[in-house]
């Protein structure tokens, strides 16, 4: 390599040119190698090319770092660092089928992911607690408190000025399957709505979000003060357990995975303010997929159970089970899970 010496002991510059010669052979290979992985699998490879592969990564990196140290043209950077971010990938990365990724986020990320958010889920649960306990209390000591805190959306008639017949044919299936239809589903839209809200809003210092898990506990109280005071609060509990248990849960997470993000901007501690958001944001955004999960789940729980379940303690039962089967699920310890998450 011809190597230029610059005046009065400065950095030595080096001849690009020559520079590119010198190793364009090797470049070249590794380009190869790894667009053949990309497009096949590492299987493609020959055992000689698996043992080439990273000593050619580092030789490629050695380049980058002359590259960057002797001001080389900007092209070359840009290509030398575009090469060795495709080949850490490939030597580093998840090589897994897209159907092994999906079996570890269901058998270890998503379960962890959820663990690492106890605090903020307890949190979460309290301030939704709180909002049902207030939403109840208020319609309670004033019925015009219903108006402002229910929707006429999801009211559809069903207020304090609602028969007993009425409201019995909500949740027991009796008035025309196009109504209740219609009622359930806005349920199911307002609360998923809820969750992704809670979740993306959490930036904002988590402040939209306690505020979002409020309302819902709020809207929810004052539901069941409505049933309650006809008589038919534990119908109605028992109809919104058999997939609200899910729904209910799924949307806590939610918030709590927005608290997180808020959280660690507002409190980043040593970390800069957005290197703490990413940070967060990564374990959050896997609990956020697998809300998504949660809420299909609860969909299917909702549209099965309508039409086909009007037995109130097989709703509780129901509702009880999917209950345990998450908390068993998130929160039991599996020591196989954290051996999985070390080893990727």
């Amino acid at each position: 390599m011809s190597v230029l010496i610059a005046p009065h002991g400065d950095t030595p510059l080096v001849n690009a040119t020559r520079f590119r010669t010198a190793h364009q052979a090797d470049w070249e290979r590794l380009d190869q190698l790894v667009a053949r992985i990309e497009k096949r699998s590492v299987r493609s490879l020959s055992e000689e090319d698996i043992l080439a592969l990273p000593l050619l990564y580092r030789s490629a990196l050695s380049s980058l770092s002359v590259a960057r140290e002797t001001s080389l043209d900007r092209a070359l950077i840009t290509y030398l660092e575009q090469l060795c971010t495709r080949a850490y990938f490939q030597l580093y990365g998840v090589p897994d089928t897209m159907l092994r990724q999906v079996g570890r986020f269901l058998k270890s990320d998503w379960p962890l992911a959820i663990q690492a958010l106890w605090r903020e889920t307890l949190v979460a649960l309290l301030l939704t607690v709180a909002g049902a306990v207030a939403g109840y209390w208020l319609v309670a000591s004033d019925a015009s408190w219903y108006y402002a805190i229910i929707p006429d959306g999801m009211a559809g008639g069903r207020d304090p000025s609602a028969s007993v017949e009425t409201l019995r044919k909500t949740i027991y299936g009796d008035q025309k399957q196009g109504m209740l239809a219609t009622f359930a589903a806005y349920l199911f839209t307002h609360n998923s709505q809820v969750a992704i809200f809670a979740f993306a809003l959490g930036f904002a210092f988590t402040v939209p979000t306690i505020l979002l898990l409020l309302y819902n506990g709020l809207s929810l109280g004052a539901m069941i003060w409505l049933f309650a005071k006809k008589g038919l609060g534990f119908g109605f509990v028992g109809w919104l357990s058999i997939h609200g248990s899910t729904e209910m849960f799924a949307i806590i997470l939610a918030g709590a995975a927005g608290m997180k993000i808020g959280t660690a901007i507002a409190f980043p501690g040593r970390h800069p303010r957005v290197q703490a958001a990413v940070l967060a944001g990564r374990g959050a955004a896997v609990a956020m997929a697998g809300v998504v999960i949660m809420l299909m789940a609860a969909g299917l729980l909702e549209g099965i159970g309508r039409q086909t379940i009007q037995s109130d303690a097989l709703r509780y039962g129901i509702g009880a089970a999917m209950l345990l089967g998450w908390l068993s699920y998130f929160y039991l310890p599996r020591h196989w899970r954290k051996r999985d998450a070390l080893a990727t």
